[in-house]
């Protein structure tokens, strides 16, 4: 089988508290894209994992990759070749790592029928992977384990840069100015222009931080602002792709092929994704 593990994008990530076992707590609006990597699982005696494509440098094809623990999380071992082929960034904010694993998690269940590891186990692998499974639109908060439906999001399209320079996830936080911040406002839009009005009263609240530790992110969400037809331009998650968002097709198109001849950048045009891959 053939599973589309598509990009995440944090359009608002507010850091709300800190629990006493030191991870942070986050209210966040998730949405997926229409870009992203691919899996092809098949039958095999034992757990094989392979990785191609463009981005497949410095991917790891063992333990370390979350596909490998996604495997393991079904519990006693069981075989399976899985290929990986890596479009996304490597540690780029828009969880490559766990929309992999949700595809694989989604695609060993049917291989094997089993049933879906528990919620604890899911959070085990990482913070992101809940929700990256259903990879539909949700307001995520906890520390990834409660996931809430939200208004249907209206069409829009994207523009995902990443500037090519690691955006360390730990530094970020520490950097952070303080963790007991606001939640983000109660979902409430009915099409793309009340969409974009509610963004504008949220925030990343790692933004600040990332942009502080590695320049690069900032120079990026500048060009992206001044692309003809950015409705908003914001980091992703903890860093460093960012994105901006657009309302025509065209005006998307148009940036990513002038931001694309930024050396060194990573880009990707992409209309949203609404519907479960």
């Amino acid at each position: 089988m053939r599973l589309f593990a598509p990009a995440k994008v944090n359009l608002a990530l507010h850091v709300t508290g800190r629990r006493a076992d030191g991870y942070h707590l986050l209210d966040s609006l998730v949405v997926f894209a229409g870009v992203g990597d691919w899996l092809e699982i098949g039958e095999a005696s034992e757990l094989r994992l392979s990785v191609t494509g463009p981005r497949a440098a410095g991917v790891p094809a063992d333990r370390r990759n979350l596909v490998w623990r996604a495997a393991e999380a079904f519990g006693r071992p069981r075989g399976a070749a899985i290929r990986l082929e890596k479009h996304l960034p490597h540690a780029g904010g828009i969880g490559g790592g766990s929309a992999d694993a949700g595809a694989a998690l989604r695609g060993l269940s049917a291989l094997w029928d089993a049933p879906l590891p528990a919620m604890p186990d899911l959070l085990a692998i990482g913070a992101d992977i809940p929700v990256c499974l259903g990879s539909r639109p949700a307001r995520m908060r906890g520390i990834g384990e409660v996931l809430d439906p939200l208004p249907p999001i209206p069409p829009l399209w994207f523009v995902l840069v990443n500037p090519g320079v690691e955006v360390p996830t730990g530094p970020v936080f520490r950097a952070l100015s303080g963790v007991d911040n606001p939640p983000m406002p109660e979902p409430d839009w009915s099409d793309a222009e009340s969409l974009l009005d509610w963004l504008g009263e949220t925030r990343n609240d790692l933004e600040p931080a990332a942009c502080a530790l590695v320049p690069e992110v900032r120079a990026v969400l500048d060009a992206l602002a001044a692309e003809p037809g950015c409705r908003l331009a914001r980091m992703s998650g903890s860093g460093g792709t960012c994105f901006g968002l657009f309302t025509e097709e065209a005006e998307a198109e148009g940036a990513a092929e002038r931001l694309a001849g930024h050396p060194g950048w990573w880009v990707a045009p992409a209309p949203d994704l609404r519907e479960a891959p």
